[in-house]
Formats: C-alpha cells, sequence, structure tokens
C-alpha cells in the first residue's frame, strides 16, 4: 500500500489519541468523515494498523522494577531457539523478547512487581530453561525517553516512493 501525507497524518494521530472518534479524526486530517474512516480501514486491512490498545502506568499498578536481560544460549541442542521462544512466550512477566545480534542471543524486556519478585523470575524460571548459560541484567533506573508510537516523519520518503540511505 503507498502511504500518502494524509495517510501519515491518520497514523500519527491514531498513535497519539488511539481513542479519537472518527469526526475529530476527520477534521484533523481535513477529510470528510467517510473519506477518513474508509481510509482507516484500509491501512486496518493492509495490516498497517494492527491492533488499538491502552498504555498502563506500570507505576500506578505496582511493577516497580523493569529489566532488560540479555540471555545468551548453549547451542547443542538442534531445538534451542524454538524451546526458548516457547518457553519465554509462557512468561508473563516477559513484555519482549528479542534476538540480538553480538554476544547474548536474546534481548528480554522483564517487568516485575519489585526486586524479590525479579529474583525469583530469574531463579526459578529464566534459569531453568534448558540451554541458557548466561544471564545479564540491566535495571532501569529511570526511562528518559520511552514511546510505542513509530516516528512518521521517518516515513516521508518511503510514502513519497524513495528511500533515503
Amino acid at each position: 500500500m503507498q502511504l500518502d501525507a494524509i495517510d501519515l497524518h491518520i497514523l500519527a494521530t491514531l498513535q497519539d489519541e488511539g481513542r479519537i472518534s472518527n469526526l475529530e479524526l476527520s477534521e484533523k486530517v481535513f477529510l470528510s468523515p467517510s473519506a477518513c474512516l474508509r481510509r482507516v480501514r484500509l491501512l486496518e486491512e493492509a495490516g498497517i494498523i494492527r491492533r488499538y490498545s491502552a498504555v498502563l502506568d506500570t507505576d500506578r499498578l505496582g511493577l516497580e522494577v523493569d529489566v532488560f536481560v540479555e540471555v545468551t544460549m548453549r547451542r547443542e541442542d538442534m531445538s534451542w531457539h524454538e524451546d526458548f521462544v516457547e518457553t519465554i512466550s509462557g512468561f508473563p512477566e516477559v513484555v519482549g523478547c528479542y534476538i540480538i545480534t553480538g554476544n547474548a542471543s536474546y534481548l528480554l524486556r522483564v517487568k516485575a512487581r519489585d526486586l524479590k519478585h525479579y529474583s525469583a523470575f530469574v531463579l526459578e524460571k529464566l534459569h531453568k530453561i534448558p540451554g541458557v548459560q548466561d544471564i545479564r541484567s540491566n535495571i532501569v533506573l529511570q526511562a528518559i525517553k520511552e514511546t510505542h508510537a513509530l516516528p512518521t516523519e521517518l516515513l516521508k520518503d518511503v510514502a513519497a516512493g524513495g528511500r533515503d540511505s
């Protein structure tokens, strides 16, 4: 799907205000409500808008510990990756799991109620996964910038059909 400036404006607005009504959105992007709704539906059908969600305040909900965890795997077993992914997918503490380059195999983002909860997670769950060789924890002291919104200004060249290298 080729994106234009109006599509990018719609995406930026929806990322910032996910509960905005179609009428309000149409006014912000200077379209009629029917044309705006049609564009949003096309963005959804194309898979560009995957889903809608709410951003929760982890501190107010009692999840005080945020940790980036580097996990290095032993690779003797041929199914080490599939087994790790299947096991990690069942841990509610893991809110993000990424295959990375460098010394570690994976980077996890883990949320926990407190350090005791995090310690129990590492010792009773993560450390017991077959093939785990090394675990390195990076506890977040303060979040400087945190967003789930994609920077639509980086998509302008792609929307225009070109690429900036």
